[in-house]
Order: structure tokens, then sequence, then C-alpha cells
């Protein structure tokens, strides 16, 4: 199958005061076109500096990331994927409607697609209702919906989600992870990072592991997990193991 992203070598240091932190040491993996993969890792272990890379936020110290064979640093690669951080943030004196309007003009979509293409996707985020009220008035998990419904304005062919659960309530956490569901289906490929392990082996296929630095695991959750009671016990055994190695 076509790899739609492609992680070769990166390396990345960071210096705060006169000490040198290792952020990246030597990442490697691929992403497969169509597939859901759940990228995870303990706190500081290089998830949030990978995917500032692949967004072209950071430029690596060595090494590339390419989507669909261009350079992720590139416009052409920016225009062709979605993003949804950690904290969505939004113009949230608008509403939904006036901001995913703006979201579609920057993205040079036609006055004629625009109305249809933006009541589709609040009717996909479940927020049609909402969609003439003002952001401030959103609930957190409102504002994960409308920062999903900007992610996908441009049916981006790659979808980046940063924790895209995180601090949401039982039902919100189901509503995104229906979401996450329907795009599978629609062959979106979809690369997230997230601490709810039971989530990803719910909605993936595929999980990378990443531990100070390094990929430590990367295959189909069913291979990875085995035998192991779930996601979570297998990857905390893995870290023991890599650090026994260490």
């Amino acid at each position: 199958m076509e790899n739609i992203l492609e992680v070769s070598d990166l390396r990345m240091t960071f210096r705060h005061g006169k000490q040198t932190f290792t952020a990246l040491d030597g990442v490697d993996f691929n992403v497969q076109k169509g597939k859901t993969v759940g990228f995870i890792g303990p706190n500081g272990a290089g998830k949030t500096t990978t995917l500032h890379i692949l967004l072209g936020f950071l430029s690596p110290d060595s090494g590339s990331a390419t989507i669909l064979g261009t350079s992720a640093s590139s416009a052409a690669a920016r225009a062709r994927i979605g993003y949804l951080s950690e904290h969505p943030e939004s113009y949230k004196y608008m509403t939904a409607r006036e901001y995913l309007d703006l979201t579609a003009r920057l993205f040079k979509i036609p006055k004629s697609d625009r109305a249809e293409r933006i009541a589709k996707l609040l009717e996909d985020v479940d927020l049609s209702a909402h969609a003439d009220k003002r952001i401030a008035t959103y609930s957190r998990g409102m504002l994960q919906r409308i920062g999903l419904a900007q992610a996908l304005i441009n049916d981006p062919e790659l979808l980046i989600l940063d924790e895209p659960t995180n601090g949401l309530d039982p039902i919100g956490r189901m509503k995104i992870r229906e979401l996450i569901e329907d795009l599978k289906k629609r062959g979106k490929t979809i690369f997230f990072s997230s601490h709810e392990l039971s989530e990803i082996e719910t909605v993936c296929d595929e999980i990378i592991m990443i531990s100070k630095g390094k990929i430590i695991r990367q295959g189909p959750v069913s291979e990875l997990v085995g035998s192991a009671e779930n996601l979570e016990h297998y990857f905390l055994e893995a870290l023991k193991s890599e650090e026994a190695h260490a």
C-alpha cells in the first residue's frame, strides 16, 4: 500500500540555558494510506515534537518527514492535511458557521461550495442545532467537535489529531470516537496521539510507541498486543523492557 506519511531518522534537540535536551533520537516510521494509527508514549517521549515537525511548525536538526512524497514543511503538504490540536483555539465571538466559513475562505474553497460543505460538516459533528450560536457558549466537547470540523473543511487526505479526547467526559469521548470511526469508513488516513489507550485499541489499525525520543514498537494492534490483557498492559510491559535494555 502507498505510504501517505514517511518519517526518516528525525533528530531534534532543544537548549535550556547551558543544558541540551534530546527530544527525538532517530525517529523512523511510515503510515499507509487509509490506516488509522495511534501514536503513544509517556509525557516527554517526543510525541508533540514529532507532530509539530509533521505540521511544519518545527524544523528538525536532521532527518526528513514527507506527506505523499512532499516535504511536510511545504505549503503543498499543509494543504493536504487537517489538524486538531489538543486545546483547539477559535474566534469565540464568531458562530460555528462563521468560523467554518472563514476557514473555508483561507483554503480558497469557492463560495458556491462553501455553504453546502459547511452544512454537511456541522451535521457530521452534530452541531447543526448550534451552528448560529457563538463559540464562546460551547462546552469543551462542542469545542473539540467544531475543531474537528475545521480540520476537515479542506477534505484532507491526512488528519492529524493531538489528544482529541483529552479532558472530555465519557459522552464527549464517545462522540469523538464515533466521528473517528466514521472517518475511517470514508477511507481517511488518521494519525493521532492519545493517552486513552482503550480508545486507541478500539479504533486504530496500528500503533506506534515512542519512548525517550525513540520508536520502540510499531505494528498492527492485534499483533502487538497478542495475548496481553489489553493495550495498556502491553504498553507498560514494552516500556519496562525498553528501560531494562537501556
